[in-house]
């Protein structure tokens, strides 16, 4: 749970680094939201391929339910985008975005980090590492979004101290719905592989809503760095996702089985290894 609390708040909060920096100077602000887009869309698709939906389909073999999910969760959030328009803000739809009112736009940020709550609660469920990857994934896409969020509130009239005020306490909802997640989910559930498939087309849909718009636009620059920052990303999450599993996973199942061994202890009786691994196999045999 503390991870959990942690790493949340890391995902929900990392987005004031973006408001610093756009408060300091526009410009670098500016710079860092035409690269880190690309870099966090890479991020999000190889979290969502690579990580989440190989982690639901271990848990459940069937296939075509998991991928149905997925793309019932991408549609869904592509009509919540089109027909509400407070899912999802990005920086780029300035002409859309100018004709919102602030409360619209509050309400669309809290929205958003809440479905980023889910989804790190959901993840931290499966294992500790995915937990990390899926809050790794989140925190580098806050930045781009919140700038372009931040400066659409200062525009509106609302003062620097009244935005930071009101990004933290939208960031929160991230910590909110990812401890509510894993405290009153279970790793056992069969609804887990589910609620990875939905965040799956969530972190699908943010990523390719960010791609399109930008990526096949014309470069002011000669030499387009943009697509080579989404392919960065992609790797990155792809060479750091075995190696969170191999090492913080085993740490984990250490912790777990020196737990086990201390309980046994506490009822006069040995518990080893091989005993471990029976309980295992008979958890999956179940």
């Amino acid at each position: 749970m503390i991870n959990v609390i942690f790493f949340s708040l890391v995902g929900g909060l990392f987005s004031l680094v973006g408001a610093l920096v756009l408060f300091r100077d526009k410009k670098q602000a500016s710079k860092i939201v035409q690269y880190a887009t690309p870099f966090a869309a890479g991020v999000l698709l190889a979290a969502a391929f690579a990580g989440l939906l190989p982690e639901a389909l271990e848990q459940n073999s069937n296939t075509s339910a998991i991928l149905t999910t997925t793309l019932i969760a991408f549609l869904t959030f592509f009509f919540l985008e089109r027909f509400l328009q407070v899912f999802h803000h990005h920086h780029d739809h300035e002409d859309r975005k100018k004709k919102a009112s602030i409360s619209l736009i509050i309400i669309g940020d809290t929205l958003h980090n809440a479905l980023d709550g889910v989804a790190i609660g959901a993840a931290f469920l499966v294992s500790p590492a995915t937990g990390i990857v899926a809050a790794i994934a989140v925190a580098l896409h806050e930045i781009p979004q919140e700038i372009g969020d931040f400066g659409l509130l200062l525009k509106n009239g609302l003062k620097r101290k009244k935005v930071v005020l009101v990004n933290v306490l939208s960031a929160l909802a991230t910590t909110i719905t990812a401890v509510a997640v894993y405290g009153f989910g279970n790793a056992e559930s069969f609804l887990i592989p589910y609620v990875l498939a939905i965040t799956a087309g969530f972190f699908i849909y943010i990523a390719a809503s960010d791609i399109v718009p930008e990526l096949h636009e014309k470069s002011k620059s000669k030499f387009d760095l943009r697509p080579w920052f989404l392919l960065f990303g992609a790797v990155l999450i792809m060479i750091i996702s075995p190696i969170a599993h191999k090492y913080i996973d085993a740490g984990h199942d250490d912790e777990h089985s020196s737990e086990l061994h201390n309980e046994a202890d506490d009822h006069g009786y040995e518990y080893s290894d091989k005993d471990s691994h029976m309980q295992d196999d008979d958890h999956y045999d179940e």
